[in-house]
């Protein structure tokens, strides 16, 4: 169950955390895997993995906030039977102490650069009359965190894509869906804290892993395994979802 042969999927955000976590499955269940990441060094680092490991994979540097460079990436890859937008940044502000380019940086990315890799993949998608996408949005979707503002918006604007990416391509053969995480241990939860949160990092660790009510931060490869379902012939008559992953957060947190 849950093979991927055969399959060309394209990762974005592949050089870390989730993104990563995904491309190093996807290649182990037998995926060709392209990894697009902004951050060339750390693509590059997974890359090496998968092949070290006797996958298959490419890796591309591209700013997915440039509709032209991710048009040009699609285009050399040809054929995509799977895409997973995992790239992705955070902030903390409210709506007053969110500047203007706090907030275009939040979208440009978040929103714009799922927004270009949806126009790229779908039009090569609906050609095969095949696909599937799966997006990561998060429990902002539906619940208000504090001081998350421009995030917050961002991740609802990729559940909304979502649901509209498969109602209009329902007929084509093409499945979208999202997941949304709760907070996640990764290389960018620890920059976070430390950029933040100075000399306290012991103690804000702590205190974002209980607010979760199973008691801790999920691993990367834990939101990897249910993408995989996800985008496994497994799950072909599931479309149009959000499958929250929050350790207990939405449902349990009172």
């Amino acid at each position: 169950m849950f093979q991927l042969n055969n399959k060309i999927a394209v990762v974005t955000g592949g050089g870390s955390g989730i993104g990563k976590a995904v491309a190093l499955l996807f290649a182990r269940q037998g995926a060709l895997v392209h990894v697009i990441d902004l951050n060339e060094k750390g693509g590059e680092i997974t890359l090496q993995e998968i092949n070290d490991a006797g996958d298959k994979a490419f890796m591309h540097a591209c700013d997915v906030t440039v509709q032209e460079k991710v048009q040009e990436v699609f285009n050399e890859i040809g054929n995509v039977d799977i895409l997973v937008n995992s790239a992705g940044v955070s902030h903390v502000g409210n709506v007053e102490n969110t500047t203007p380019a706090d907030f275009e940086r939040i979208y440009n990315v978040n929103v714009k650069g799922v927004y270009n890799c949806l126009q790229a993949a779908v039009s090569i998608m609906k050609k095969n009359k095949k696909g599937i996408i799966l997006n990561l949005a998060s429990i902002a979707n539906s619940v208000g965190l504090q001081d998350r503002f421009a995030y917050s918006m961002s991740k609802g604007a990729v559940y909304a894509m979502t649901l509209s990416v498969a109602r209009d391509y329902l007929h084509e053969g093409i499945r979208c869906n999202c997941v949304s995480p709760a907070r996640v241990h990764t290389p960018f939860v620890d920059d976070f804290i430390k950029k933040n949160y100075p000399g306290k990092e012991g103690e804000m660790f702590e205190k974002l892993s209980k607010s979760q009510p199973i008691g801790r931060m999920a691993k990367p490869a834990e939101i990897a395994s249910l993408i995989l379902f996800l985008c496994s012939d497994e799950a072909s008559f599931i479309t149009g979802c959000d499958y929250p992953i929050d350790g207990g957060f939405i449902k349990l947190n009172n």
